[in-house]
């Protein structure tokens, strides 16, 4: 008689190879999901900072226009640099006849640009040219990133 109760354990190589082929379509479907995944975190990031830095240039410009402070008339009203926006204005009130000085900052820190990794970005001045890829440093009227790569709608990150 044959004694079938002996099972040998373990799989064999066909199911190896099938377990294995199995997995490495499922990891080539996610990767590219994941590659794209995690460059629209980066997009947006990058919209929020960008919109954080231009509602801070106009706060600064509002208040210029409004003479809250001096500021060098060469300048427009629009801060010279992202670091004056950390640093911040004085600004002279009277209450109940006193004069009174605020400091009014308009960002905490400046913010990293997440396609560069770096504090470092594309600045645009009220004279500029509105195609120049130099600044003229005589103000800070738009900034941009200075990655040159294109997002996943197609279009270029430094004209975001």
């Amino acid at each position: 008689m044959i004694d079938f109760s002996c099972r040998r354990k373990g799989f064999s190589i066909t199911e190896l190879l099938v377990t294995m082929a199995i997995i490495a379509v499922i990891a080539a479907v996610a990767l590219p999901l994941a590659e794209t995944s995690v460059k629209r975190g980066k997009e947006i990031e990058l919209r929020r900072n960008l919109r954080l830095l231009r509602e801070s240039i106009d706060a600064y410009k509002k208040l210029a226009d409004e003479n809250k402070f001096e500021f060098d008339e060469e300048t427009y009203g629009y801060p010279p640099d992202l670091e004056t926006l950390v640093e911040g204005v004085e600004i002279t009130e009277k209450e109940n006849d006193r004069e009174i000085v605020k400091l009014i900052r308009f960002l905490r820190r400046v913010p990293r640009d997440p396609m560069t990794n770096s504090t470092e970005w594309g600045k645009r001045s009220y004279q500029d040219d509105p195609d120049t890829q130099s600044w003229g440093g005589q103000n800070v009227y738009d900034v941009s990133t200075r990655s040159p790569g294109t997002g996943l709608d197609g279009t270029k990150y430094t004209d975001w």
